[in-house]
């Protein structure tokens, strides 16, 4: 993630409220549709029409935004259909890379050596900010869709007439439960993990780190009667917040300071995140060594001299204790 200052791209998207502290994170700005027959979506323009091979995703491992998308196209049985190329772990000052190591497949379409040059791929006059996901349409020769949650629907739904399988993760009967849960929960604790890690006052910290809590309260009270967010259906908002979940007791407790408690200490939620950690091909999607080693290692303002730690030591292969809840797969 970076923007382009002075003639190099930083990592400008911790951006803090000079005033109050408070972490702020931009609004993405690439945000056209891949929809079924190509017309346009509900933002951006037409013309990008869903077709096997024809887009390619852009990710990090290290990135819950990005591990969204890798979900639900594994999820949606589009492995084969939209290529994938992931970023080195490490980020500079000139943003994420495609360094060899640390995670790095490389840039399969263009060989690139940092992720900027994929935007000015499709924009040469692109001066924003450099981040994943990417989704990208080889015909049109241009970034479709940096937004995670637009891109998850669009794998979601789009591709159904062109070999996608599996379930409808944003069926139209749930939408009026999984939306305002979305919502809460990207600006509590999706986001709310940033906004306690990157807050410059004490008075921001002390206000997002309440939120935080308060939200993983609510959601330990309702997974008590619940199997999934919204009842015995697994939904996108199940995905959102695992992506999350699964990087908090290793990344998020100590790096963030989210240290009132640990999602250990949660019975109903840690369960959760074992049994979904659990599910067929979703563990060879998380590489802890990686999201480690992105957060200690690229954040200096947090961590100066960018030390990485040991541990802790989380296991999610361990029986995750909802016996009496019926078990589905995704």
């Amino acid at each position: 993630m970076g923007q382009l200052i002075d003639g190099a791209w930083q990592t400008s998207w911790i951006s803090t409220d000079k005033s109050g502290g408070k972490f702020m994170r931009p609004d993405s700005v690439c945000r056209n549709w891949v929809t079924a027959d190509g017309r346009p979506g509900p933002s951006g323009i037409g013309g990008y029409k869903a077709e096997r091979d024809r887009y390619h995703l852009y990710v990090a491992d290290a990135c819950p935004w990005a591990h969204r998308t890798v979900l639900m196209r594994r999820f949606k049985g589009l492995d084969d259909a939209i290529g994938v190329s992931n970023v080195n772990q490490a980020m500079g000052e000139q943003g994420w890379t495609f360094e060899e190591g640390g995670g790095s497949t490389g840039d399969a379409l263009f060989g690139s050596q940092y992720l900027y040059e994929i935007y000015l791929q499709g924009n040469v006059e692109h001066s924003g900010r450099v981040t994943v996901p990417i989704l990208w349409d080889k015909e049109t020769h241009t970034v479709v869709n940096n937004e995670s949650s637009e891109i998850i629907r669009m794998l979601n739904s789009a591709f159904d007439q062109v070999g996608a399988t599996g379930q409808d993760y944003y069926p139209e009967a749930l939408r009026a439960e999984i939306d305002p849960l979305n919502e809460r929960i990207y600006e509590t604790l999706n986001n709310g993990v940033y906004r306690c890690g990157f807050a410059t006052s004490q008075d921001s910290y002390n206000l997002a780190a309440r939120e935080l809590f308060d939200t993983l309260d609510m959601l330990e009270d309702s997974l008590a009667t619940r199997r999934y967010l919204v009842g015995d259906t697994l939904t996108e908002a199940d995905w959102r917040l695992f992506a999350t979940l699964v990087r908090f007791d290793p990344v998020y407790v100590g790096h963030f300071k989210c240290n009132l408690r640990r999602l250990i200490d949660y019975p109903n939620l840690w369960g959760y995140t074992c049994e979904l950690y659990q599910m067929l091909g979703v563990a060879d999607t998380i590489r802890m060594e990686y999201i480690r080693g992105h957060y200690y290692g690229s954040h200096e303002s947090i961590n100066p001299f960018r030390i990485v730690p040991i541990g802790p030591e989380v296991d999610y292969t361990q029986p995750h204790g909802r016996e009496t809840l019926s078990v589905k797969s995704a």
